[in-house]
C-alpha cells in the first residue's frame, strides 16, 4: 500500500490518512441528533451504506489524494453512525439500565481488535490477483453495504413497534417510555433552547474532556502495538498474535465495568479505578525495559482505557434530562474528545520507534486526568443532587409521599426528563 500510493513521499503522508478521518469525524458530529429528527432505520440505513460505499472504494483508489478523500467520506459517516447507536439506546432503556447496553456496544471494539490481526492475516495471506489491502478493504466495506437493508428494514422505530415484541410486551414498553420521558413523540423534532441550555452546562463539558483524555491513549494503542511488542524480541506474526489477549481481557473488563457501574450507580468510581490501572499500564510501557513487566503494562493499559470509554458515553446520557439535551451531549462529548485521537496518534513518530517513550508518558498524563476529571464531576454532581433533594425531596420522602408531588406542586415530566424523582449518577 506505501509504494502503491506513495505514501513514504513525503513521509507524513500516512498520518494524515489518520487524522483526516477524525476532521471529518468531528465536522459531521452534529450528526448525532439526526437520529432523533429522522426515522432511526432511514438513518441507520444511509449512514451504513455510505460507509460501506466509502470503505469498498479504497480499494480502487491509485494514489494518495483518492485515498484522502475516501477516508473523508469515512469520516462523515462514522460521525452518522457510531455516536448515534448510544444515543438511540436511550430510546429503548431506562438510565439504570442503559450502560450495559452501552457497553455490549462499545466491547465490540477491543473484541474486533483480539482478532484484527489474525483475520487480517488469514484475508492477505492468499494469492489473489488483487493487492492484499484492496482485498481487505473489499472484505470490509462490501458486508457492511449489505448492512444497510437490515438496518432499514428491521431496526425498529421505537420499542413499541418492534417486530420481535408481543402486542402485551410493546404495551408495556409504551408504558416504560411514558414513565421515563413523558407522554410526547420522541422522533421528528428537536427543541432548540435545550440545545443553548446543554451547551452551557458544565456537565456536558467536564465528560468531554474525560472522553479527551482517554482517547490519547485509545486511539493510538491498537495501532501501535504490534510495533511495541516486536521491539520486545517478537516475530512480526508472534507480535500480532499477542495483541490479542491484552484486548480479550478489554473487552470481559467493559462488559464487566459498565453492569457494576449500572448496578451500584457509581459510575464515576469506576471511571477513576479504571483510568488508575491504564495509567499504571503507561508508565510501564514507558518506564520499563524488562519484557515481562511491558507486557504487563499492555494488559493494564488495554484494561485501563477501553472500560473507561465504555462508562464516560452513558454516563453523559444518564445526567441530561431531555431528548435533545442527551443528543446535544453527544454532540459536545465527540467535538471535544475526538481531538484525543489527533493528539494521540501523533505523538507516536516514527523516529521514536520502537518504544515511543514520550508517547507513552503522555497517554500515562492524560489517562490520569480522565480520573482527576472525573472526580471533579462527581463532586459537582453531588451537590446537585443535594439541591435537588432540598427541591423535591429525598428518595425516603418521595418514597413516603412527602414529595413535590404530594405538597401539590405540578409537574408533568417524565422520571428522567427532570421530573422530581430525577437525580444525577454519580
Amino acid at each position: 500500500m506505501t509504494e502503491d500510493l506513495g505514501l513514504d513521499k513525503p513521509a507524513d503522508r500516512y498520518q494524515w490518512l489518520l487524522n483526516i478521518f477524525y476532521i471529518s469525524y468531528i465536522v459531521f458530529e452534529f450528526q448525532a441528533l439526526m437520529w432523533k429528527i429522522v426515522r432511526p432505520n432511514r438513518w441507520a440505513a444511509f449512514v451504513v451504506f455510505g460507509w460501506g460505499i466509502a470503505a469498498s472504494l479504497q480499494a480502487a483508489t491509485h494514489n494518495w489524494e483518492s485515498e484522502m478523500v475516501c477516508r473523508w467520506f469515512l469520516g462523515l459517516f462514522e460521525a452518522g453512525f457510531g455516536p448515534g447507536i448510544p444515543y438511540l439506546l436511550t430510546f429503548f432503556y431506562l438510565r439504570h439500565e442503559l450502560g450495559l447496553r452501552i457497553g455490549i456496544f462499545l466491547a465490540a471494539a477491543p473484541l474486533a481488535t483480539t482478532f484484527a490481526g489474525a483475520l487480517a492475516y488469514g484475508i492477505t495471506s492468499g494469492h489473489s490477483r488483487l493487492a492484499s489491502w484492496r482485498l481487505l478493504f473489499l472484505v470490509e466495506g462490501l458486508p457492511t453495504v449489505l448492512m444497510a437493508a437490515v438496518a432499514y428494514f428491521f431496526l425498529p422505530v421505537c420499542p413499541e413497534q418492534a417486530r420481535f415484541l408481543t402486542r402485551e410486551e410493546a404495551l408495556i414498553a409504551k408504558a416504560r417510555g411514558v414513565r421515563q420521558v413523558g407522554d410526547i413523540e420522541r422522533v421528528g423534532g428537536i427543541v432548540w433552547k435545550d440545545i443553548g441550555a446543554t451547551f452551557l452546562d458544565l456537565k456536558s463539558w467536564l465528560p468531554a474532556f474525560m472522553y479527551f483524555s482517554t482517547n490519547v491513549g485509545f486511539a493510538s494503542l491498537p495501532v501501535f502495538l504490534p510495533t511495541i511488542l516486536e521491539d520486545m524480541g517478537f516475530s512480526s506474526i508472534d507480535a500480532q498474535g499477542l495483541t490479542a489477549p491484552p484486548f480479550f481481557l478489554s473487552f470481559i473488563l467493559t462488559i464487566l465495568s459498565v453492569y457494576v457501574a449500572d448496578r451500584t450507580q457509581q459510575r464515576g468510581l469506576v471511571v477513576i479505578l479504571m483510568s488508575t490501572i491504564g495509567f499504571l499500564g503507561y508508565v510501564l510501557l514507558a518506564a520499563c525495559e524488562t519484557v515481562g513487566l511491558r507486557y504487563f503494562g499492555v494488559f493494564l493499559a488495554a484494561a485501563g482505557i477501553f472500560p473507561c470509554i465504555a462508562n464516560i458515553l452513558p454516563w453523559v446520557l444518564n445526567n441530561q434530562g431531555s431528548d435533545t439535551r442527551r443528543g446535544t451531549g453527544i454532540i459536545i462529548l465527540n467535538l471535544i474528545g475526538q481531538t484525543g485521537p489527533l493528539l494521540g496518534t501523533n505523538v507516536f513518530p516514527k523516529a521514536e520507534a520502537p518504544r515511543y517513550i514520550k508517547g507513552m508518558w503522555i497517554s500515562a498524563a492524560f489517562t490520569l486526568f480522565t480520573g482527576f476529571v472525573a472526580l471533579c464531576l462527581r463532586t459537582l454532581l453531588v451537590w446537585e443532587n443535594k439541591k435537588l433533594d432540598l427541591k423535591h425531596g429525598s428518595k425516603v420522602e418521595l418514597q413516603s409521599g412527602e414529595s413535590t408531588i404530594a405538597r401539590g406542586i405540578p409537574t408533568d415530566a417524565g422520571e428522567e426528563n427532570y421530573g422530581p424523582s430525577f437525580r444525577y449518577v454519580l
